[in-house]
């Protein structure tokens, strides 16, 4: 299998599909003790150049993961940029696409003038905060008011 993250706009069929499933998928396993998924999509307009970026990473031409980088307002010194929609498929798991599409939206931050990447993600999500956190993330404070988030984190860009 070849894996391919290509650089799209976000208002595309493909991109619908992707956003759709993830959706579905966070509202079926999202913890009840949470009460309910707050359904929310970034309009595509944000991940839009130069105000941020979306990535689909495909195999063999099948569109298997996404996400998208979306400028928020600076805190202090930090050029911040917000990492949203990371999602792979089922059939995509396990194989680095997750890392490749982290490492197109790092990089796709960086290029756009980022001092920090940030994201939010809920605990209950273990294999992403495992992710997040080998990759350098740490948790800080929350830095919106996301209802499905349960936790926050900051990477410094180099």
């Amino acid at each position: 299998m070849t894996l391919e993250v290509r650089t799209v706009p976000a208002d595309t069929p493909e991109v619908d599909a992707l956003l759709d499933a993830y959706l579905d998928e966070r509202e079926a396993t999202f913890p009840s003790a949470q009460g309910s998924y707050a359904r929310k999509r970034t309009p595509a307009a944000e991940f839009a150049p130069p105000r941020g970026t979306f990535v689909v990473a495909s195999e063999d031409g099948r569109a298997v993961g996404c996400g998208g980088l979306r400028r928020i307002p600076d805190d202090g010194d930090d050029v911040r940029f917000e990492v949203k929609h990371v999602f792979v498929t089922p059939d995509g798991r396990g194989r680095g696409v997750a890392t490749a599409v982290m490492d197109a939206l790092e990089a796709g931050g960086a290029a756009l003038g980022a001092t920090a990447i940030v994201l939010d993600t809920n605990d209950s999500l273990v294999a992403a905060g495992a992710m997040y956190r080998s990759r350098g993330y740490e948790r800080v404070p929350a830095f919106n008011e996301n209802p499905n988030a349960t936790a926050w984190y900051r990477k410094p860009v180099r």
